[in-house]
């Protein structure tokens, strides 16, 4: 079973199933054929066409499986958890009126 842990793209062949497991939040994108997609804990299955993308939790377990004659191209896009993004957004802050802060002395 393959673990996502990071952001990685690879193709499945038609008719094969591939399992893995969702180490963290991740953002799923298909690309060439269809896919088939079977998550734990859900009792829907997914038919995604190429576009298509499907946000995953953390520590679920998938099973892809491309449809049609071509391999399909799957992205997986780790997500960015709460605590980093309001890390990021705080810090932007911080700069921005840092710049700004900085541009009113320069006035005076």
């Amino acid at each position: 079973m393959r673990e996502i842990s990071t952001s990685v793209t690879f193709e499945i062949n038609p008719g094969e199933t591939v399992p893995m497991r969702i180490a963290r939040g991740t953002r799923l994108t298909v690309h060439g054929s269809p896919v088939w997609a079977t998550r734990s804990n859900d009792i829907e299955d997914y038919w995604l066409a190429p576009g298509d993308r499907l946000n995953l939790r953390e520590r679920e377990r998938l099973w892809l499986s491309a449809e049609g004659d071509k391999p399909a191209r799957v992205v997986f896009t780790i997500l960015p958890r709460r605590d980093e993004r309001a890390i990021r957004w705080l810090s932007t802050r911080i700069e921005r009126l840092a710049l700004r802060f900085r541009a009113g002395w320069r006035t005076v």
